[in-house]
């Protein structure tokens, strides 16, 4: 069983920060800084391969004050919630409270990915690693800020939990990649134990595996003495996260993670200095790496692009599918503004307690999770299956709708225009309910 994600990033080089830009993460994520692309901006990509029949919706919640000592329920657990928040945006399983991906107001991006090690993962209520996520972008005003935040709360809380909506626990830890306009960061852990890398030029990939190696910025104190004390490391070799806490026998679902790193890392090398949000589409829509995943119980069910102008006076650009299979599926731009709401259209629907996560025991029962755009996207390819010509006529009105979310997005960055944010706050809805009335009318 594997859970992937992959997410890149590419930039140019900074003085003493780095660019993203990449794919997702449980799974694989990517980030570029600007020497890799095309233009000064930080692109993060990431594709959630998640359980195949499981629904992600985007959710938008803005930014709030809350009274001193007030607590927030995760998934599993409460913990303290910060004095104020961040307005966030957030492609998510409908079952929990976390995100897979996501941004905030500030344009920080994080997205996190399963890894297994040499720790043992535990079958306790903690945060969940997509609730790291969302806690990081709800309280953080850049990616640096962003790792504190996640080092913080795993030391408090700890991560645990089943992350997979059924009475079979399936358990993991966590990788996260993390950026904003003006630099990246990837922060792997192994149970309590953390390290973190700093990303100063070119592009950086993720796919369910320890990935950092000597090049390390930060550690939790008692990661090298802990590998000591385990037999792990000798205390006399180069210190090698990767190597010291990796299993020695990995699972079979780890092999496929290392096809798909190795072939991030050589799409990424191909298009360095090149990368825009058009080739990180591609990118995710590659299916012969497994990148774009459709197999063992699992897929794609969602993918997000998030474009990071260096300039502060350009607005951040996050496109996202909100349906499976990004090579089915369309991108549609979110810029935040003063006005935005939530899109009704791509948020599934709630059930209070008698959601089977908060039944005793959990997850015993099943309930539909789809969103209206999930159902009439799921229609639409169904009801064409099996007639190539119908499929690809559909396929290339998305891609003639996606041309013109893109062409609208190419004029925001260029700088040529200065748009109100605020006259972009429905963009987002507006590109949601053209592709509702293709599907209709497709299936009508």
């Amino acid at each position: 069983m594997t859970v992937p994600e992959f997410s890149l990033t590419s930039h140019r080089r900074l003085n003493s920060h780095k660019a993203v830009s990449g794919t997702t993460t449980i799974p694989k994520d990517t980030e570029a800084i600007p020497r890799a692309s095309l233009s000064p901006v930080v692109v993060f990509a990431k594709n959630s391969d998640r359980p195949q029949s499981e629904v992600q919706e985007v959710v938008y919640y803005g930014a709030a004050t809350h009274p001193p000592g007030t607590k927030v329920m995760c998934t599993y657990v409460e913990v303290e919630q910060a004095p104020k928040t961040l307005a966030v945006l957030l492609s998510r399983p409908a079952w929990l409270w976390g995100a897979e991906m996501g941004a905030n107001e500030m344009g920080v991006c994080i997205g996190n990915e399963a890894v297994w090690t040499k720790e043992p993962v535990e079958e306790c209520d903690a945060l969940l690693g997509m609730d790291l996520v969302r806690l990081a972008l709800e309280r953080a005003h850049s990616a640096k800020a962003a790792v504190q935040v996640i080092v913080d709360l795993l030391t408090q809380y700890g991560q645990g939990g089943s992350c997979k909506e059924d009475p079979l626990p399936f358990m993991y830890h966590n990788t996260f990649m993390m950026c904003d306009r003006l630099e990246a960061y990837v922060l792997e852990t192994a149970g309590q134990y953390w390290v973190v890398e700093r990303i100063t030029e070119g592009a950086r990939n993720l796919s369910n595996q320890l990935s950092i190696g000597t090049s390390i910025w930060q550690e939790h104190p008692q990661l090298r003495s802990h590998a000591l004390a385990q037999g792990w490391w000798n205390g006399t070799e180069e210190f090698n996260f990767r190597v010291v806490y990796s299993l020695k026998t990995q699972p079979v679902r780890m092999e496929a993670a290392k096809v798909r790193y190795k072939a991030g890392q050589e799409l990424l090398q191909r298009k360095e200095g090149h990368i825009t949000a058009e080739s990180m589409m591609q990118l995710l829509r590659n299916k012969e790496s497994g990148i774009c995943m459709d197999s063992g119980g699992f897929r794609t069910t969602s993918s997000m692009i998030s474009v990071l102008p260096r300039c502060p006076h350009l607005p951040c650009i996050h496109l996202l599918t909100a349906t499976p299979d990004p090579s089915r599926s369309v991108f549609k731009p979110f810029v935040f503004g003063s006005r935005v709401t939530q899109v009704p259209w791509v948020l599934s629907p709630t059930f209070g307690e008698d959601d089977p996560l908060r039944q005793t025991p959990r997850f015993q029962t099943q309930v539909d999770r789809r969103h209206e755009l999930y159902k009439e996207h799921q229609r639409a390819l169904e009801t064409l299956e099996g007639n190539e010509n119908t499929q690809q006529n559909l396929q290339d009105k998305q891609r003639r709708m996606e041309a013109e979310n893109l062409s609208l997005v190419n004029n925001l960055l260029s700088g040529l225009e200065t748009p109100d944010l605020s006259d972009l706050s429905d963009l987002f809805l507006h590109c949601v309910e053209k592709e509702l009335a293709l599907y209709k009318e497709e299936t009508n």
